[in-house]
This record gives structure tokens, C-alpha cells and sequence, in this order.
């Protein structure tokens, strides 16, 4: 599938190494969503419950005079910034071994700083739309009858979603001239 997808890509001026390299990023991707939105997942009730009324952390950031719905909204993307680490291990290591395995110039230490710091660019660009995507889905969630019941669970997903896909582009163009430019 992967030489078939390189070889018609070849004829729209996608050198076939570039298209395979792609599809293999946009593969270790699916496993890195899987570990992504299955650790914030499990973390979101956790998380949740940390910004709840009452809570410490609730309690400690409205003493530093944060506004109840800033803190309230927090659950999310403190879920999503853990998630969002335990993905970018899991992709560098598939990354390294399997999408550029001739990418060896540097060293493990190296390469795994520069993806990391792709990958922490990354994380500015999805916190904020994580951030600011919740409440517009929790809002369209819940005005949906049948979905009232999983409203946040569903938002907060659906918030989730766009930031990956919209970080899925930055995170594929910015290591390949970056962390993995010693490849052909």
C-alpha cells in the first residue's frame, strides 16, 4: 500500500522516498493519536476533578484570581498537554526507527531534543485550541438532545481532534527539514 501510494504520488511530482516517508508519519501518527487520546481519556475525569469547586488546585488558582470559568475549562488541556508528551515519545521513537531509519547523523540525545522542540511549538499551537475549541463544542455538544449525556466527554474530544489534526501538519513539514534534514 505504502510503495503503491509513493508510486502515484510520483506522478504528481511527490518523489516516491518523500510519499513513503509521509505515509509512514501519517501511520506513527495513528499510533500516536492512540496513545494521545487514550491517556486523555483516561486522565480527563482526573483532571476534571482537579479544577472542580473546592478542589486545590481550583482553590489555589482563584487565589491567584483566576475567573471560574477559566479554571473550570482547565480540565482538558491539563489532560491533553500529559497526553500530548506521552505521544511525542511514542512518535519519535517510531519516527527514528521506522520512518527515517537512515536518519542517524545525530544522536539519539540530539534528535530527540529537536523533535522535542518541534513537538513543544506543537503543544503551543494545540493547548490554545484545545483551550478555546471546549467550550464552543460543549456548547454545540449540548444543544444536540440524544449527546446531553455525553456532552463533555464528546467536546472535549472533539476539541482534541482539531488541534491534533491542525499540529499533525506543523509537526510532519518541521521534522522533516529539521529534525530528520540529513536524509536524502
Amino acid at each position: 500500500m505504502i510503495a503503491y501510494f509513493a508510486d502515484v504520488s510520483s506522478r504528481f511530482g511527490v518523489k516516491p522516498k518523500e510519499a513513503e516517508r509521509f505515509i509512514k508519519f501519517l501511520v506513527v501518527g495513528g499510533i500516536g493519536f492512540v496513545v494521545d487520546f487514550g491517556i486523555f481519556n483516561l486522565l480527563l475525569n482526573p483532571a476534571n476533578g482537579l479544577v472542580l469547586p473546592g478542589a486545590w488546585l481550583y482553590v489555589l488558582l482563584s487565589g491567584f484570581g483566576f475567573s471560574e470559568y477559566f479554571i473550570t475549562h482547565l480540565g482538558p488541556t491539563i489532560a491533553s498537554a500529559i497526553s500530548f508528551v506521552a505521544a511525542v515519545f511514542s512518535n519519535f521513537l517510531w519516527n527514528r526507527y521506522w520512518t527515517y531509519p537512515d536518519s542517524r547523523s545525530r544522536s539519539r540525545r540530539r534528535q530527540f531534543t529537536m523533535f522535542f522542540i518541534v513537538s513543544a511549538v506543537g503543544v503551543l499551537i494545540r493547548i490554545p485550541i484545545v483551550f478555546f475549541m471546549t467550550p464552543v463544542f460543549r456548547s454545540l455538544v449540548s444543544s444536540i438532545g440524544a449527546l446531553q449525556a455525553y456532552t463533555t466527554r464528546l467536546a472535549d474530544n472533539l476539541s482534541l481532534a482539531v488541534a491534533v489534526l491542525v499540529v499533525l501538519f506543523w509537526n510532519f513539514f518541521a521534522n522533516r527539514h529539521w529534525t530528520y534534514n540529513d536524509v536524502e
